[in-house]
C-alpha cells in the first residue's frame, strides 16, 4: 500500500484523527482536470437555463441536507454548529443567486461604433474559459470557495475544487451532493490532498485559478500559475481595521466589534483586528468592550484554532505587543492554551508591532485612541493589506468608507457584505486581487470577445493597400473636427 495515498483529517479540538482521505497525486489532478476539460463543451452547450436548472437543484438539496453538511463543517473545523450552519446558509444562497442572474449578467452587449466607424455594428460577448480550479480555506469551508465555485459554475465553466487539507470533508461533501443532481460526470469535481495536490492544480491545464489563502502562499500560487499564463484570483488575508467615530453608537459598535474580532476564534479575513477609536468615547467603548469580553468563552463560544501552526503566530503576536508595551485589558500573552486561544482585549498597541502589522487570525484584537476619524483613516491605510473594515458613524460612515484603500467597508455592522449576494467581495494591496460575488464574480469566469460587423459599405475604405488619398483627407479632416478643438 502506498502510504501517501491517503492522509489524515484530525480533530482540532483533540488531535485526534478522525477519517481519512484520498491524496491526490499530479498525474490523477492532471487526468481530473482534463476530463472536465471534455466536459465543460457539453456544459457550455447545456446553456443559461438548464445550468440554472442545475445549480438550484443543487441548492435545494443542500438545503434539505443542510445539517448534515452543517454537522461536518462543525466538525472538521471546530467551530459551533450554529456558526456553521449559518455559514452553509449563505452559501446557498449564492448559488441561487449566481444561477438567476449569469444569463442577464454575461449577455451580449452593444456598443456605438463611433463617428468615424459609423458604418459598423459593434459588440461584446461573454464566454466562460473552460476550467476553474479553486483552492479553497479552512476557516470558512463552504462559503468562501463557493464564491467562485458557483459563479464559475453559472457563468458555464466546469470546476475541479482542491479543498484545504484541514476541511477535506467538506470538499468531498460538496461533489458528492453535485453528483447527486447533476445532468452529467465532471461539471464538478474534488481533489483532496496535501499541499502538493493544490500545486498540482496550479500546473494542471486549468483555464483560471481561484485562491483563498495567505498571502505568502498566494504569490506562490501566482508564480507556479504565471509558467503557464493561467490568470488568478487571490483573496487573501487582511488587518481588517474599524473605526468608531465621536457620534457612533457605542454599544452597538462594541457588540459588533466584539463578535467580528472573536467569532469563529477570529480565524475570519474579514475579522477586525485592529480598532482606532476617537478619544472622546474611547473609555466608553472600551468600558462596554471589556464587559461584553468577558462573557465570551472558548469553546463554548467559539472553538479552537483549526490549523494548530497558527497558535504560533498568535502567541509571537502577543509576546511582541507586550515587548513593545502594549496593555493588555483582558487575557495577555499567557492566553493560549492548548488548542484554544483565551480573548485577548490589547491597548495602546505600537503601530510597529506585529499585533498592528501582520495577520493574527485569533480572537485578539488590538484597541488604539485617535484624536479624530482623520487620523483613524491614515492609521487603517497604512496597512499593507486592503480587505475590509468596518465604521460606526451616524452621520458621515460613507464619507469615511469612501476614504478607505480597501475592497470592502461595512458601516453600523460588520461581515454584512459578504451575505449581499449582488456585491463584490476581494481585496487590494496585499490582501489580493480579483473579485467573487456579484456581477464581478460571474464576469471574472468569462473573456470579453470584440466582435464588429460592417453594416453596410460606404467609399472610404482604410484598411486597403487600395486607400486613396481622398479618404485619408477625409480622416484627418474628421480628427481634427473631433478632436481638434481646445475645450
Amino acid at each position: 500500500m502506498n502510504l501517501e495515498a491517503t492522509f489524515d483529517k484530525c480533530d482540532p479540538k483533540t488531535g485526534e484523527v478522525i477519517a481519512k482521505y484520498k491524496n491526490f497525486s499530479l498525474d490523477e489532478v492532471f487526468a481530473q482536470v482534463n476530463l472536465a476539460q471534455t466536459a465543460s463543451i457539453r456544459w457550455q452547450e447545456f446553456g443559461f437555463t438548464a445550468r440554472k436548472r442545475t445549480l438550484l437543484k443543487w441548492a435545494s438539496y443542500i438545503t434539505k441536507n443542510q445539517k448534515e453538511i452543517a454537522a461536518l463543517v462543525a466538525t472538521e473545523c471546530g467551530k459551533p454548529l450554529s456558526d456553521a450552519s449559518l455559514e452553509v446558509s449563505i452559501a446557498i444562497d449564492h448559488i441561487a443567486w449566481a444561477a438567476k442572474h449569469a444569463e442577464e449578467i454575461m449577455q451580449k452587449q452593444n456598443r456605438p461604433a463611433g463617428l468615424l466607424m459609423f458604418n459598423m455594428k459593434a459588440q461584446v460577448q461573454r464566454s466562460p474559459l473552460g476550467v476553474v480550479g479553486v483552492i479553497g480555506p479552512w476557516n470558512y469551508p463552504i462559503f468562501t470557495p463557493m464564491g467562485s465555485i458557483a459563479y464559475a459554475l453559472a457563468a458555464g465553466n466546469t470546476v475541479v475544487f482542491k479543498p484545504s487539507e484541514f476541511t477535506p470533508g467538506v470538499g468531498k461533501w460538496l461533489a458528492d451532493s453535485f453528483a447527486q443532481i447533476a445532468p452529467f460526470e465532471n461539471i464538478f469535481a474534488t481533489v483532496t490532498g496535501l499541499p502538493d495536490t493544490g500545486r498540482a492544480l496550479t500546473q494542471s491545464k486549468i483555464n483560471k485559478l481561484s485562491f483563498t489563502g495567505s498571502t505568502k502562499t498566494a504569490k506562490k500560487v501566482a508564480e507556479s500559475c504565471a509558467q503557464s499564463m493561467i490568470p488568478v484570483v487571490l483573496e487573501c488575508g487582511g488587518k481588517d481595521p474599524v473605526i468608531v467615530a465621536a457620534d457612533a453608537d457605542i454599544k452597538l459598535a462594541a457588540e459588533y466589534t466584539l463578535w467580528s474580532a472573536m467569532a469563529n476564534a477570529g480565524q475570519s479575513c474579514i475579522g477586525a483586528e485592529r480598532v482606532y477609536v476617537v478619544e472622546s468615547v474611547a473609555d466608553q467603548f472600551i468600558e462596554e468592550i471589556s464587559e461584553m469580553a468577558k462573557k465570551i468563552q472558548a469553546g463554548k463560544d467559539y472553538g479552537p484554532a483549526t490549523m494548530p501552526s497558527q497558535l504560533n503566530v498568535i502567541q509571537s503576536h502577543l509576546d511582541d505587543a507586550k515587548a513593545k508595551g502594549a496593555k493588555f485589558l483582558l487575557g495577555g500573552t499567557e492566553s493560549v492554551k492548548g488548542a484554544y486561544v483565551e480573548p485577548v482585549i490589547m491597548l495602546d498597541v505600537p503601530e510597529d508591532s506585529t499585533a498592528m502589522t501582520q495577520e493574527t487570525f485569533g480572537p485578539t484584537i488590538a484597541i488604539n485612541k485617535v484624536s479624530n476619524t482623520d487620523e483613524a483613516i491614515k492609521l487603517s491605510n497604512a496597512s499593507s493589506y486592503g480587505l475590509a473594515a468596518a465604521v460606526f458613524s451616524k452621520r458621515d460612515g460613507e464619507k469615511i468608507a469612501s476614504k478607505l484603500a480597501c475592497g470592502m467597508v461595512s458601516i453600523n455592522s460588520v461581515f454584512l457584505f459578504a451575505a449581499v449576494a449582488s456585491v463584490p467581495f476581494g481585496g487590494v494591496k496585499d490582501s489580493g486581487y480579483g473579485r467573487i460575488h456579484g456581477a464581478e464574480g460571474l464576469l471574472e469566469y468569462t473573456y470579453a470577445r470584440t466582435v464588429v460587423k460592417t453594416r453596410f459599405k460606404i467609399p472610404l475604405r482604410f484598411t486597403t493597400f487600395k486607400r486613396t488619398r481622398f479618404s485619408e483627407k477625409i480622416l484627418a479632416t474628421l480628427i481634427k473636427r473631433l478632436h481638434g478643438r481646445k475645450k
